[in-house]
């Protein structure tokens, strides 16, 4: 169920999805902290400084904590928006090749089905391999599926794994060339989509490969630690008890946006609030399977006249 789908009440008690368990431990420090804050007071001691309000209250270092929290989740969701429409450029790319191969090239011997049907295996894989190779992980059983032994063992001794797989597919689309199945311009229109799903991954590894700066991010926590410690202090005479509630939640806020730019920023990963890769594969696996289905059929039903033609023929001898 999507969160438009969900009751309000349910999007507001999620505790999947949101940035509540890794903002808990800050929110609880500064909640303690509130909690110390006011026993402090009650017991007697000044600590109510106003020179805290140089901190809390100061209007120019509000703006710039504000403005940095915004430019910090604004550049992460631009990341994210990027990395999503690259693989929306992936699926279509995978599509439009797999639909090219299947339907221009000619079938003339009885292997060139079998041959026809794992490449375009190799497309799925095309797109297994790059979730794999952007989340830093090994080489595993999804692939081992999609291709035969030899073309596994020798997957596994490479580095970049899509770029060999695209490989396999583009000398495929050559032999056919060379065998006048298919023309000059159907050859150059598959190189050109799979030149596409290059650029897509290119994309993907630019995002993934190009974190926020490390200065800016320490800069920011920074801003945010001495505002979260300063808060208590400056509050606790005018809200006692409630200091501790009151910096909690306001720490929840601050720290909670800060956290949302960090997930978001590699959208490859596997955390609840990164893109659905798996889905994404599932979903081209879905795609590619659904031709080499229709055009079984095509072929059987092609088949079937023949076999009924050459049924009456043998009768009539």
């Amino acid at each position: 169920m999507s969160v438009e789908q969900a009751s309000w009440l349910r999007v507001v008690l999620r505790w999947r999805g949101s940035v509540a368990p890794k903002v808990l431990p800050g929110v609880l420090l500064c909640g303690g902290l509130g909690i110390f804050v006011s026993l402090l007071d009650h017991l007697g001691f000044p600590v109510s400084w106003q020179g805290f309000d140089i901190v809390v209250t100061n209007v120019s270092y509000n703006l710039v904590l504000g403005l940095l929290l915004v430019f910090r989740t604004n550049t992460a969701y631009e990341r994210f928006w990027e990395g999503r429409k690259a693989w929306a450029s992936l699926t279509a790319n995978i599509r439009s090749l797999g639909y090219l191969i299947l339907v221009s090239i000619v079938e003339t011997e009885p292997t060139d089905r079998e041959n026809k049907v794992s490449n375009l295996r190799l497309l799925t894989a095309f797109a297994v391999a790059t979730k794999l190779q952007l989340r830093y992980q090994p080489v595993n059983s999804e692939l081992e599926a999609l291709m035969n032994p030899e073309q596994f063992q020798l997957l596994k001794t490479v580095k970049s794994t899509y770029l060999q797989l695209i490989v396999w597919v583009g000398h495929y689309i050559q032999q056919q060339y060379k065998r006048n199945l298919i023309s000059a311009n159907q050859q150059a229109t598959m190189n050109a989509l799979s030149n596409n799903l290059l650029e897509a991954i290119t994309t993907c590894e630019r995002i993934a490969s190009t974190p926020i700066p490390l200065a800016y991010a320490i800069y920011l926590k920074r801003l945010l630690l001495i505002y979260c410690i300063s808060l208590p202090f400056q509050v606790v005479d005018h809200l006692h008890w409630w200091t501790s509630p009151i910096s909690a939640i306001l720490s929840f806020v601050l720290l909670g946006i800060e956290e949302i730019g960090t997930e978001i920023e590699n959208p490859f990963g596997e955390d609840a609030n990164d893109l659905p890769l798996e889905e994404f594969c599932g979903t081209i696996s879905k795609n590619i399977e659904d031709l080499i289905a229709a055009n079984s059929q095509k072929n059987q039903e092609m088949r079937e006249p023949n076999l009924e033609l050459d049924s009456q023929l043998s009768s009539l001898r």
